[in-house]
Protein backbone atom coordinates (compact mmCIF):
# COMPACT_ATOMS: atom_id res chain seq x y z
CA UNK A 1 0.00 0.00 0.00
CA UNK A 2 0.78 3.39 -0.21
CA UNK A 3 1.46 3.80 3.41
CA UNK A 4 4.24 1.60 3.07
CA UNK A 5 5.95 3.84 0.45
CA UNK A 6 5.37 0.81 -1.89
CA UNK A 7 2.17 1.35 -3.91
CA UNK A 8 0.09 -1.92 -5.37
CA UNK A 9 -1.17 0.11 -7.92
CA UNK A 10 1.01 0.35 -11.24
CA UNK A 11 0.64 3.93 -12.23
CA UNK A 12 1.64 4.91 -8.64
CA UNK A 13 4.45 2.81 -9.05
CA UNK A 14 5.43 4.74 -12.25
CA UNK A 15 5.54 8.16 -10.34
CA UNK A 16 9.32 9.19 -9.57
CA UNK A 17 9.69 10.06 -5.69
CA UNK A 18 9.36 13.61 -5.91
CA UNK A 19 5.84 13.30 -7.44
CA UNK A 20 4.73 10.23 -5.15
CA UNK A 21 5.97 12.87 -2.63
CA UNK A 22 3.22 15.34 -4.30
CA UNK A 23 1.02 12.76 -4.34
CA UNK A 24 0.92 11.15 -0.57
CA UNK A 25 -0.62 13.71 1.69
CA UNK A 26 -3.83 13.89 -0.49
CA UNK A 27 -4.12 10.21 -0.71
CA UNK A 28 -6.23 7.94 1.46
CA UNK A 29 -6.68 4.80 1.98
CA UNK A 30 -10.31 2.78 1.34
CA UNK A 31 -12.16 -0.16 0.65
CA UNK A 32 -13.58 -0.92 -2.56
CA UNK A 33 -17.21 -2.83 -1.31
CA UNK A 34 -18.90 -4.39 -3.80
CA UNK A 35 -21.40 -2.78 -5.91
CA UNK A 36 -20.15 0.45 -4.71
CA UNK A 37 -20.60 3.25 -7.25
CA UNK A 38 -17.33 4.91 -7.31
CA UNK A 39 -19.42 7.22 -10.08
CA UNK A 40 -22.29 7.62 -11.83
CA UNK A 41 -22.81 9.11 -15.59
CA UNK A 42 -23.47 12.76 -15.79
CA UNK A 43 -23.10 13.38 -11.61
CA UNK A 44 -20.30 15.33 -10.77
CA UNK A 45 -16.77 13.35 -9.16
CA UNK A 46 -15.75 13.79 -5.53
CA UNK A 47 -12.83 11.42 -5.70
CA UNK A 48 -10.19 9.48 -8.16
CA UNK A 49 -9.75 6.35 -7.00
CA UNK A 50 -6.29 4.48 -7.60
CA UNK A 51 -7.30 0.65 -7.32
CA UNK A 52 -4.88 -1.99 -5.70
CA UNK A 53 -6.77 -4.71 -5.84
CA UNK A 54 -10.00 -5.98 -7.24
CA UNK A 55 -12.15 -4.52 -10.19
CA UNK A 56 -14.07 -2.03 -11.11
CA UNK A 57 -16.46 -1.64 -14.04
CA UNK A 58 -16.90 0.98 -16.70
CA UNK A 59 -20.42 0.85 -18.29
CA UNK A 60 -22.92 2.55 -20.10
CA UNK A 61 -26.78 2.38 -19.77
CA UNK A 62 -29.62 3.14 -22.09
CA UNK A 63 -32.26 4.53 -21.61
CA UNK A 64 -34.13 1.13 -21.41
CA UNK A 65 -32.22 0.41 -18.64
CA UNK A 66 -30.23 -2.04 -20.47
CA UNK A 67 -26.17 -1.70 -19.66
CA UNK A 68 -22.82 -3.13 -21.08
CA UNK A 69 -19.11 -3.16 -20.08
CA UNK A 70 -16.89 -0.79 -22.12
CA UNK A 71 -13.63 -2.27 -19.72
CA UNK A 72 -12.76 -3.28 -16.56
CA UNK A 73 -10.11 -1.27 -14.29
CA UNK A 74 -8.05 -2.59 -11.55
CA UNK A 75 -4.59 -2.06 -10.22
CA UNK A 76 -2.76 -1.18 -13.11
CA UNK A 77 -5.86 1.79 -13.59
CA UNK A 78 -6.89 5.48 -12.32
CA UNK A 79 -10.86 5.65 -11.86
CA UNK A 80 -11.95 9.16 -12.73
CA UNK A 81 -8.68 10.94 -13.80
CA UNK A 82 -9.60 11.77 -17.28
CA UNK A 83 -12.46 12.93 -15.73
CA UNK A 84 -11.60 14.88 -12.88
CA UNK A 85 -8.82 16.50 -15.60
CA UNK A 86 -11.48 17.69 -17.90
CA UNK A 87 -14.88 19.26 -15.85
CA UNK A 88 -15.40 16.66 -13.56
CA UNK A 89 -18.33 15.62 -14.44
CA UNK A 90 -18.46 11.33 -15.03
CA UNK A 91 -18.92 10.25 -18.91
CA UNK A 92 -20.02 6.47 -17.47
CA UNK A 93 -20.68 4.34 -14.69
CA UNK A 94 -17.79 3.11 -12.14
CA UNK A 95 -19.03 0.31 -10.13
CA UNK A 96 -16.68 -2.26 -8.13
CA UNK A 97 -17.32 -5.52 -9.11
CA UNK A 98 -14.95 -7.13 -6.94
CA UNK A 99 -13.86 -5.83 -3.48
CA UNK A 100 -10.51 -4.49 -2.78
CA UNK A 101 -8.42 -1.39 -1.89
CA UNK A 102 -7.70 1.59 -3.41
CA UNK A 103 -6.11 4.73 -2.96
CA UNK A 104 -8.48 7.86 -3.31
CA UNK A 105 -7.96 11.49 -3.12
CA UNK A 106 -10.32 14.43 -3.87
CA UNK A 107 -10.80 16.06 -7.42
CA UNK A 108 -9.70 19.23 -6.29
CA UNK A 109 -5.82 17.63 -4.93
CA UNK A 110 -5.99 15.68 -7.96
CA UNK A 111 -5.96 18.30 -10.65
CA UNK A 112 -3.27 20.74 -8.09
CA UNK A 113 -0.81 17.41 -8.52
CA UNK A 114 -1.47 17.40 -12.11
CA UNK A 115 -1.17 21.14 -12.70
CA UNK A 116 2.17 20.74 -10.57
CA UNK A 117 3.74 17.99 -12.35
CA UNK A 118 3.79 17.55 -15.81
CA UNK A 119 5.19 13.44 -15.78
CA UNK A 120 1.75 12.73 -13.46
CA UNK A 121 -0.49 14.91 -16.09
CA UNK A 122 1.19 13.06 -18.94
CA UNK A 123 0.59 9.63 -17.51
CA UNK A 124 -2.70 10.29 -16.58
CA UNK A 125 -3.43 11.54 -20.05
CA UNK A 126 -1.60 8.21 -22.00
CA UNK A 127 -3.70 6.39 -18.87
CA UNK A 128 -6.62 7.87 -20.65
CA UNK A 129 -5.85 7.09 -24.23
CA UNK A 130 -5.08 3.42 -23.61
CA UNK A 131 -8.75 3.15 -22.07
CA UNK A 132 -10.46 4.56 -24.98
CA UNK A 133 -9.01 2.23 -26.87
CA UNK A 134 -9.96 -0.68 -24.36
CA UNK A 135 -13.67 0.92 -25.06
CA UNK A 136 -12.75 0.62 -28.70
CA UNK A 137 -11.60 -2.70 -28.76
CA UNK A 138 -14.90 -3.82 -26.11
CA UNK A 139 -17.31 -2.43 -28.71
CA UNK A 140 -15.58 -4.34 -31.87
CA UNK A 141 -15.47 -7.46 -29.50
CA UNK A 142 -19.00 -7.17 -28.48
CA UNK A 143 -20.41 -5.93 -32.30
CA UNK A 144 -18.28 -9.12 -34.18
CA UNK A 145 -17.25 -11.93 -32.04
CA UNK A 146 -19.36 -14.34 -30.71
CA UNK A 147 -20.51 -15.14 -26.47
CA UNK A 148 -17.69 -17.46 -26.56
CA UNK A 149 -14.89 -15.26 -27.06
CA UNK A 150 -16.11 -12.27 -25.70
CA UNK A 151 -16.45 -14.48 -22.24
CA UNK A 152 -13.23 -16.13 -22.23
CA UNK A 153 -11.56 -12.55 -22.83
CA UNK A 154 -13.38 -11.00 -20.05
CA UNK A 155 -12.51 -14.25 -17.86
CA UNK A 156 -8.87 -13.67 -18.85
CA UNK A 157 -9.25 -9.49 -17.52
CA UNK A 158 -10.64 -10.42 -14.28
CA UNK A 159 -8.02 -13.35 -13.73
CA UNK A 160 -5.47 -10.48 -14.37
CA UNK A 161 -6.87 -8.34 -11.72
CA UNK A 162 -7.84 -10.69 -9.45
CA UNK A 163 -4.50 -13.17 -9.42
CA UNK A 164 -7.20 -15.63 -8.55
CA UNK A 165 -8.28 -18.92 -10.69
CA UNK A 166 -11.48 -18.64 -8.77
CA UNK A 167 -13.79 -15.50 -9.38
CA UNK A 168 -17.03 -14.50 -7.03
CA UNK A 169 -19.53 -13.93 -9.88
CA UNK A 170 -22.81 -15.35 -11.21
CA UNK A 171 -23.63 -16.09 -14.36
CA UNK A 172 -26.26 -13.08 -14.65
CA UNK A 173 -23.54 -10.43 -13.44
CA UNK A 174 -21.57 -11.93 -16.37
CA UNK A 175 -24.49 -11.54 -18.73
CA UNK A 176 -25.00 -7.69 -17.94
CA UNK A 177 -21.07 -7.07 -18.24
CA UNK A 178 -21.09 -9.02 -21.91
CA UNK A 179 -24.17 -7.25 -22.83
CA UNK A 180 -26.05 -10.63 -23.91
CA UNK A 181 -28.81 -13.26 -22.30
CA UNK A 182 -28.30 -14.99 -19.44
CA UNK A 183 -29.35 -18.02 -21.59
CA UNK A 184 -26.75 -17.74 -23.47
CA UNK A 185 -24.14 -17.14 -20.86
CA UNK A 186 -25.21 -20.33 -19.36
CA UNK A 187 -24.83 -22.26 -22.12
CA UNK A 188 -20.94 -21.40 -23.53
CA UNK A 189 -20.22 -21.56 -19.44
CA UNK A 190 -21.71 -24.89 -19.98
CA UNK A 191 -20.34 -26.11 -22.82
CA UNK A 192 -16.69 -24.84 -21.70
CA UNK A 193 -16.86 -26.69 -18.00
CA UNK A 194 -17.55 -29.76 -20.68
CA UNK A 195 -14.36 -28.99 -22.24
CA UNK A 196 -12.66 -28.98 -19.08
CA UNK A 197 -11.79 -25.35 -19.12
CA UNK A 198 -13.69 -23.84 -16.88
CA UNK A 199 -15.61 -24.95 -13.65
CA UNK A 200 -18.93 -22.81 -12.47
CA UNK A 201 -21.32 -23.15 -9.56
CA UNK A 202 -23.70 -21.06 -7.85
CA UNK A 203 -22.25 -17.67 -7.41
CA UNK A 204 -18.44 -18.60 -8.31
CA UNK A 205 -16.72 -19.06 -11.77
CA UNK A 206 -12.83 -21.06 -11.51
CA UNK A 207 -10.22 -21.40 -14.35
CA UNK A 208 -9.29 -25.14 -14.83
CA UNK A 209 -7.34 -24.46 -17.88
CA UNK A 210 -5.94 -21.38 -18.75
CA UNK A 211 -4.34 -22.25 -21.94
CA UNK A 212 -7.32 -23.29 -23.34
CA UNK A 213 -9.39 -20.18 -22.34
CA UNK A 214 -6.66 -18.32 -23.87
CA UNK A 215 -7.07 -20.50 -26.77
CA UNK A 216 -10.79 -19.73 -26.83
CA UNK A 217 -10.77 -16.22 -26.60
CA UNK A 218 -10.20 -13.61 -29.46
CA UNK A 219 -7.43 -11.69 -30.37
CA UNK A 220 -9.12 -8.50 -28.41
CA UNK A 221 -7.96 -10.01 -25.01
CA UNK A 222 -3.91 -9.30 -26.34
CA UNK A 223 -4.61 -6.59 -28.65
CA UNK A 224 -5.85 -4.20 -25.45
CA UNK A 225 -2.94 -5.63 -23.39
CA UNK A 226 -0.85 -4.07 -26.33
CA UNK A 227 -2.02 -0.97 -26.07
CA UNK A 228 -1.97 -0.45 -22.36
CA UNK A 229 2.17 -1.76 -22.53
CA UNK A 230 2.29 0.90 -25.51
CA UNK A 231 0.55 3.89 -23.58
CA UNK A 232 1.11 3.48 -20.26
CA UNK A 233 3.90 0.89 -20.29
CA UNK A 234 2.65 -1.52 -16.98
CA UNK A 235 0.28 -4.70 -17.37
CA UNK A 236 -0.91 -6.88 -14.67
Amino acid sequence: MIASGCPSNQLLQMLDAADLDLLRPHLTTVEMVRKSVLGEAGAALRHVYFPHGGSVSITVGLSEGQMIEVAMLGRDSVVGGGAALADGIAPTDAVVLFPGAASALEIAAFRTVAAASPPFRELMVRHEQALLAHAQQSLLCNTLHPVEARLARWLLRARDLSDSEILPLTQEALAQMLGVRRNAVSLVAHALQRAGIIHYSRGQIEIVDLRALETTSCGCYSAVKAHHLRLVGAVP
